[in-house]
């Protein structure tokens, strides 16, 4: 389907949809507005006319149902779809009643492909846009779920945006996302990695030359930042930025103009800049490897991708993920994980996280010879899992007491907002306080 045949569908989604749904209907083309009943307070969100709702059914059924006819009031031509899981009883007479309205009722906690299906069914589309390989953003963990609200939070925001976290954990991702979800989405997307860039060709390749400015310029070229005008650029790895490139982006996100090389005419752009980095850019600045003022300039917000370790329950779903897009594309004859593969995965530290995890179960896909990888297939034997047993607990350690500061710095200390943010009861949030030694009174 041909972007302007996607253009205007709009899904307002009353509830909260997993990571995995919320981008599965961007990839698909449809605008998703969530409106969460338990967050969002005041007038439902604004619908076009080729709006549908999605009723979300499997958590909070009530206030989703009120909010619902809400935007029912408003629009009444609005068609919806229902979703039901374990808590949506079937013998609640009144829920029955509801759902009978609904164009179509989806059960089940992973409704994606159906819903999908019937999404086109209720707007009479017959072709759907081309999915991309499941994105590195699946999961359900609590981790994942508080960066989808970030990523939400951050899209709309015309900001520069630091992206943090370790190799594997999908930081390109989280940018592809962030432009996707923002006002920005139809123009470029520009993905440069500093540190592939040759020293002598950042400046050209970023801001653009002059034919003749130096030996070699044969002709006039536009960097990427000019050709992003409108878009979005993003800047892996900034932390390998040579200094006097440093100067130049500076530059950009103060005046917002660029300079190609032999040139002294200032060019406007409008570029929302993203920048990722696995190193420590406070260190790096301690250093004099990274210039403070562009580090402030830059760090106005931050993003932080969890490493799988802290993903927990992630594995199992992110595997069979790729295990699936990869015999769409192969049709190999693997299927599913063994119960022996599924616990040598959970056991497993994931130090590369989620490129690992993909890279290993698309090369067990390959050498399985029956329908459910084993362990072997995906080298994690017992030998491997020996060897790392007492890094793996040393690391989980250390990332639940990361984990735990982060979410208390983020709701501001408050126990009752951070359990909230983390699921778990203020009794848990305490017990986890006192395991890791975090003294409450003295962080505020």
């Amino acid at each position: 389907m041909s972007r302007g045949e996607t253009a205007g569908r709009c899904v307002v989604w009353v509830g909260r949809p997993s990571v995995e749904e919320h981008f599965g209907l961007i990839r698909a083309g449809w605008r998703t507005v969530v409106a969460d009943p338990s967050r969002d307070a005041g007038d439902p969100p604004p619908c076009g006319q080729r709006a549908i709702a999605v009723l979300d059914l499997r958590q909070d059924t009530e206030p989703a149902a009120r909010m619902l006819f809400e935007l029912k009031a408003q629009h009444p031509d609005l068609p919806w779809i229902g979703l039901t899981g374990v808590r949506a009883s079937a013998d609640d007479v009144a829920l029955k009643r509801l759902l009978s309205q609904a164009f179509h009722v989806i059960e089940g906690q992973a409704p994606l492909g159906a819903l999908r299906q019937a999404l086109r069914r209720a707007t009479g589309c017959t072709t759907d846009v081309e999915a991309d390989p499941p994105s590195l953003l699946t999961g359900n963990s609590p981790a994942i779920r508080t960066l989808s609200q970030n990523l939400r939070k951050f899209a709309p925001v015309e900001l520069p945006l630091l992206i943090t976290g370790e190799t594997g954990t999908g930081k390109e991702m989280a940018a592809r996302a962030l432009h996707q979800l923002s006002p920005r989405r139809d123009k470029p997307f520009a993905a440069i990695n500093c540190g592939a860039l040759p020293a002598s060709l950042v400046q050209s390749e970023l801001f653009g030359h002059e034919r003749g400015a130096f030996t070699g310029a044969t002709a006039r070229r536009i960097g990427h930042f000019e050709s992003a005008d409108g878009g979005t650029v993003f800047l892996d790895e900034i932390g390998d930025l040579p200094l006097d490139a440093q100067t130049n982006l500076l530059r950009v996100l103060q005046e917002g103009t660029v300079e190609r090389i032999g040139s002294c005419q200032s060019i406007r752009v409008d570029v929302r800049v993203l920048a990722a980095t696995h190193v420590d850019l406070e260190k790096a600045v301690a250093q004099g490897r990274f210039r403070e003022d562009l580090f402030y300039r830059l760090n106005v917000l931050r993003l932080r991708m969890p490493p799988l370790r802290e993903r927990t329950g992630d594995v199992e779903l992110l595997a069979q993920h790729f295990l699936d897009a990869f015999r769409e594309s192969y049709g190999t004859r693997a299927r599913a994980f063994s119960s022996a593969a599924r616990r040598a995965m959970n056991a497993f530290p994931w130090p590369g996280n989620v490129r690992e995890l993909m890279n290993r179960v698309q090369r067990a896909a390959v050498i399985a010879d029956d329908a459910l990888i084993t362990p072997d297939d995906l080298e994690l034997n017992a030998d491997t899992h020996g060897a790392d047993r007492d890094s793996l607990g040393s690391a989980r350690t250390s990332a639940e007491r990361e984990a735990i500061m982060d979410c208390l710095r983020a709701s501001a200390f408050n126990i009752s907002e951070c359990a909230r943010r983390l699921r778990v009861s203020r009794v848990t949030v305490y017990r986890l306080c006192k395991k890791h030694q975090l003294a409450i009174d003295q962080l505020r």
